[in-house]
């Protein structure tokens, strides 16, 4: 059982989503984890204790704990109000043991208060998922037309936000997974087709939730000039060289980085407006790894989540 150190808050564990993330981490894609860690960073939970000096929360209160863990507040990006670059910060799931657990400590300042009425199994995806993609949405400017490549957790979930907006989605997945195209277009995507075919209009912005350097030049060559590609994965495999004038006219590529806190605030807030709806596939604790090995192969729509509540039903 973990205790809480000032400033922090034990949480009893609800659900935690599943990101490919976790499986970055697990397979050394990213190479400095913490020893012994314990992984999950889409934590929806209970406070049942606080350390000195933590008060944010009463007892009972139900949060969600992302990502981002900790930052200084001192450094350069943290005084400018970009905390998601933070050059000290700790994050959850690999500098500090996450939620893949019955019960897991968080710096209470970074816990996000959940809306009421939004299960738990439906919000842990959003504190990953659909903070990267809704940060994603917000750095690829006010597009209209919009592609999306790669159609899991992040992108069924960014694809409702824009088309609240008013956007027009156009969604590329793995080539021959028409089961995808179909979920896309239920998720309101205007048109689906594989990444090997090209968008059927000149679009204003694409972001690319696949880990697939290959992706890039594809995008660029879908995007207008003066369109954005977002990168929207914490890693990627390398991009391979291209042709500088599909880069020409002003088009930009760049990447997202983590989150912010006002990331947070704000899509909670908007997703009972819309209302967001999550597709999960549920899994008990003691099958995280079955989790894992479903989303490396594309084997469920939307997102996996973890049911780690004690005296659920164990699986036979």
């Amino acid at each position: 059982m973990p205790s809480p150190a000032p400033g922090e808050v034990l949480l009893k564990v609800s659900f935690c989503g599943v990101c490919r993330t976790d499986l970055h981490i697990l397979d050394g894609d990213l190479d400095r984890p913490k020893p012994s860690l314990v992984p999950g960073h889409q934590i929806v939970g209970e406070v049942v204790a606080a350390g000195v000096g933590a008060g944010r929360f009463e007892a009972g209160a139900r949060v969600g704990v992302p990502w981002l863990g900790w930052t200084c507040g001192r450094c350069r990006p943290c005084r400018e109000g970009r905390e998601n670059l933070c050059l000290e910060a700790r994050f959850t799931g690999y500098d500090r043991d996450g939620g893949f657990a019955e019960h897991v400590v968080a710096d209470e300042r970074f816990c996000f208060p959940l809306p009421a009425g939004l299960p738990g199994e439906h919000a842990a995806p959003l504190l990953c998922a659909g903070l990267i993609g809704y940060r994603a949405l917000r750095l690829a400017g006010d597009a209209e037309s919009l592609g999306v490549y790669g159609f899991g957790a992040a992108a069924h979930i960014v694809t409702q936000v824009a088309r609240h907006q008013g956007r027009r989605v156009f969604a590329f997945v793995r080539p021959g997974r028409h089961a995808s195209e179909r979920f896309a277009r239920e998720m309101g995507a205007v048109w689906a087709g594989g990444s090997d075919r090209s968008a059927p209009e000149p679009l204003d912005a694409a972001i690319i939730f696949a880990p697939a350097g290959e992706l890039v030049p594809a995008a660029l060559r879908a995007v207008a000039p003066g369109g954005v590609v977002v990168c929207g994965g914490i890693h990627m495999s390398d991009i391979p060289s291209f042709p500088y004038r599909i880069l020409w006219g002003e088009r930009t590529v760049r990447s997202v980085a983590n989150l912010t806190r006002r990331d947070g605030e704000e899509l909670l807030a908007l997703a009972p407006q819309i209302p967001i709806r999550t597709e999960t596939t549920l899994y008990p604790l003691e099958r995280a790894q079955r989790a894992l090995e479903d989303l490396r192969h594309g084997r469920f729509m939307g997102a996996a989540v973890l049911d780690c509540r004690p005296g659920r039903p164990r699986p036979g």
